[in-house]
């Protein structure tokens, strides 16, 4: 597993940030709509949450804001991830594999007694 994450575990709002922007540069409420979308509404950012996370992952260079090059959106903060968010993002999604694969050796085994 990469070094980066230090076996601290991404919360979901961030992880989701993260993946949405994998995608390519996009602006607050896009994200928070893309989440919705990827999590079957399941996962909701308010934009409190939203803009807290941005400004911590900016803080810890997972993430910067970026200019559109549309003049509609000039306005609009538009933030794409930068290389070590990527590799947070990609540690992350390895731990999360992980833990399912840990998981179903368990759940199987154990229906299998049943």
């Amino acid at each position: 597993m990469r070094s980066l994450i230090k076996n601290e575990p991404l919360t979901e709002s961030y992880f989701y940030i993260l993946l949405c922007l994998l995608e390519g540069p996009n602006h607050g409420y896009g994200i928070m709509q893309k989440v919705k979308e990827l999590s079957n509404e399941r996962v909701t950012i308010g934009s409190g949450t939203m803009y807290g996370a941005t400004g911590n992952m900016i803080k810890k260079a997972w993430i910067q804001e970026t200019k559109s090059d549309d003049p509609l959106d000039a306005r609009k903060r538009l933030y794409c991830l930068t290389a070590p968010g990527k590799e947070i993002l990609l540690a992350e999604y390895e731990r999360l594999i992980f833990c399912i694969k840990s998981g179903e050796k368990i759940i199987k085994k154990g229906s299998a007694n049943e």
